[in-house]
């Protein structure tokens, strides 16, 4: 089924932690212990970008990840495994400066290929299917802004248009305390002066803790 006629083109930015023993879904491990807290970590990262994929063949979107906990040499061999071309460090700061350093790195990207929307996502998200990815793309053509709330207060999925892209990028990551049950919130507070579009998808859970995977069964 070919969708790449009605959608424009985006560009799916990964949010990828290495699953290192330890370093990785530190609430989680306290629950089910390191080394299975990594293999969830691990275990989530390879549905992600499964899922990713599958719309990647389709040709409407091109896939980034963008990774911490590793060195740039070790980045490049785990995207390799993963199976994916394009990486980048996430580098310093909270997770809206990791953001927007994602936008800026790759605007040229964007540009030479013709990539007029991003999306981003994080690896929390063992529900993930193609439907919810398919789902943004088409909202993001009547839309300047697309949030997929999480059931913590902040979101599992935000997608950017051109126009926002373009003349806002700093809108969505300014006056927020990350880590927080209001970070969904200030990011629409964020846009309610500017004459921009938002709409939300379907709430998910993140996967932090045990009760988050006991609230999926």
């Amino acid at each position: 089924m070919n969708h790449s006629k009605a959608l424009d083109k985006a560009l799916l930015i990964i949010m990828a932690k290495w699953h290192a023993f330890g370093r990785c879904k530190t609430r989680l491990s306290k629950d089910i212990g390191k080394s299975n807290s990594a293999k969830v970590q691990s275990v989530m990262t390879k549905h992600t970008i499964s899922v990713a994929k599958s719309l990647q063949k389709n040709k409407i979107i091109d896939i980034s990840l963008a990774i911490s906990g590793l060195g740039l040499r070790n980045c490049k061999r785990w995207s390799n495994e993963l199976g994916i071309k394009k990486y980048n460090l996430q580098g310093k700061g909270c997770l809206g400066e990791k953001m927007k350093r994602q936008i800026i790195i790759n605007k040229k990207f964007c540009i030479q290929n013709k990539i007029k929307n991003i999306i981003f996502i994080g690896t929390d998200l063992p529900d993930l299917c193609h439907q919810d990815l398919l789902h943004t793309l088409k909202e993001l053509n009547q839309n300047d802004l697309i949030l997929g709330p999480s059931n913590d207060g902040g979101y599992w999925l935000i997608g950017l248009s051109e126009k926002i892209i373009l003349k806002h990028t700093y809108l969505p990551f300014i006056n927020i305390k990350w880590g927080n049950e209001y970070v969904l919130q200030n990011t629409i507070d964020n846009f309610t002066n500017k004459k921009l579009k938002y709409k939300f998808l379907h709430k998910k859970i993140d996967v932090d803790t045990i009760i988050d995977i006991e609230n999926r069964k």
